[in-house]
């Protein structure tokens, strides 16, 4: 019992820094704070574990680099016939 005490400890000491390692990449990611570098490094984690969370990871960066289109000051008059919409002439 005593030769497996040393490798109970190191195993429990690993699975306590991986457990660590989870909370922290998962705070990170809630918060949005991760840099470049530790994006990258999760996003590989995630390429070589866990596939489905990494084309996620595209999914969302691809859906944060859309942008909506913005309408032109012009557009409005384009559409319609020249008139408002809530006015109708009187003397038709």
């Amino acid at each position: 019992m005593d030769d497996f005490l040393p490798l109970l400890a190191v195993v429990g000491v690993l699975a306590a820094v991986m457990g660590v390692f989870t909370w922290l990449a998962s705070v990170v990611r809630r918060r949005g704070a991760a840099g470049a570098a530790i994006t990258a490094a999760l996003a590989s984690y995630d390429e070589a574990f866990r596939v489905t969370a990494h084309e996620a990871h595209y999914e969302i960066r691809a859906q944060t680099e859309r942008q909506a289109p913005v309408l032109s000051p012009g557009d409005r008059r384009r559409r319609g016939s020249g008139r408002s919409a809530g006015r109708r002439n009187p003397g038709s």
